[in-house]
């Protein structure tokens, strides 16, 4: 009796907090407890069949137009002439270009090529400097350029490298999205960008997201994973892609978050890194990293030495701060310690390869990103 009270009342909160959650405007926030509400948001698709989104233009590519017209030539026309593009060597493709107020509330794609050297970028409001500028494998948690199965409420990989994001992105008056190809082959992209056409109201930000890496931490550094965010927002998420440079445990480091005004000392300090990504005890289970994919949080891959040339430990984690974002009035930094130990029982400052996207939304203007890495300095190794 005691079992079935305890399961009644779990559910009781689940179902109270689905049917609780803040519908904050039309067609837009979508969970199990509004879907039921009708709404006047228009929904529109963006993909290789219908580059504009326009209603009624899918499809419409003709046999000698599309990327599969040779697939297709016993078809004709509505039967899956252009389901892909090639972007070329050097070349910016724009995937989306959308007028008027609304939001992205999911992508799907699955890129060839290096996912280090496909840039993806998005542009809110007629901006000129992206609000989100990253390498698409890191973007969708892929930082090694290598697959493994990550399944999140923000971000899923499935077999066969489909990349999505459920991240909800809104703007007012514009969305460009493009996709740089930084590599000497020709790439191929399969892409579709869901999106809804609605008002959105004034306490409404902009979804942001930056790329770093460094590599190798100097001796005693600390690693940033972003820094100069100005205005007034919530962050929420971390995505890192790290190699481990030494033997032994590498995760005491804290997490910190400056705000609003903090100088030496964060507002915010975690207690450890495998903590903050809501494991702990180096995420050891009978002397193994052991992967985990939750709804908030995953060491979801272990790329282990292979006795041969593959020689340092790999791991890629994520952390969304979906139900606990981190909010901020004037600025915000973030950063991470590399630590191990020595062989003493003392911490030892590391120098490992270590590269981030942190997700935010924030009102605009942002401030401008640093340049990103060269090609050289993107490239995995």
């Amino acid at each position: 009796m005691k079992k079935i009270f305890t399961l009644l009342t779990v559910l009781t909160m689940v179902f109270s907090s689905l049917f609780s959650q803040n519908i904050s405007f039309d067609g837009i926030q979508n969970n199990l407890g509004n879907l039921f509400l009708l709404s006047d948001a228009k929904s529109r698709s963006i993909s290789p069949e219908n580059f504009t989104g326009e209603k009624g233009r899918g499809g419409l590519a003709k046999l000698g137009e599309g990327s599969a017209s040779n697939a297709a030539r016993d078809l004709g026309q509505g039967w899956k002439v252009n389901p892909f593009i090639k972007i070329a060597k050097g070349e910016t493709f724009t995937l989306a270009e959308i007028d008027g107020s609304g939001a992205i509330n999911h992508i799907w794609m699955t890129p060839t090529g290096n996912w280090r050297f496909s840039i993806l970028r998005i542009y809110w409001d007629d901006e000129k400097d992206p609000s989100v500028e990253c390498p698409v494998g890191d973007f969708f948690g892929m930082g090694w350029g290598e697959y493994a199965s990550l399944q999140s409420l923000a971000i899923c990989v499935n077999p066969g490298s489909a990349f999505n994001c459920y991240w909800q992105m809104p703007f007012r008056k514009k969305c460009k999205i493009t996709m740089q190809n930084l590599d000497e082959k020709e790439m191929s992209l399969y892409y579709q960008i869901d999106y809804c056409l609605t008002d959105v109201p004034k306490n409404a930000s902009y979804f942001h997201a930056q790329f770093h890496r460094t590599n190798p931490l100097k001796y005693k550094d600390v690693y940033t994973i972003v820094d100069q965010i100005k205005g007034k927002g919530q962050y929420v998420g971390t995505y890192l892609a790290w190699q481990v440079n030494n033997n032994g445990w590498w995760g005491e480091g804290e997490i910190k978050f400056f705000m609003d005004g903090d100088k030496e000392f964060p507002t915010i300090c975690g207690t450890g890194t495998e903590d903050y990504f809501c494991g702990s005890y180096n995420f050891d289970r009978n002397g193994k990293y052991t992967e985990f994919c939750t709804p908030y949080s995953g060491l979801h891959q272990v790329i282990r030495p292979d006795g041969a040339y593959k020689a340092n430990q790999r791991f890629g984690l994520y952390r969304w701060h979906i139900t606990d974002p981190i909010r901020f009035e004037n600025d915000l930094k973030v950063t991470i310690q590399a630590l191990g130990w020595t062989g003493n029982g003392r911490y030892l400052p590391l120098q490992d390869d270590i590269a981030s996207v942190a997700f935010w939304y924030q009102t605009e203007p942002h401030q401008t990103f640093s340049a990103l890495p060269s090609k050289d300095e993107l490239e995995v190794r």
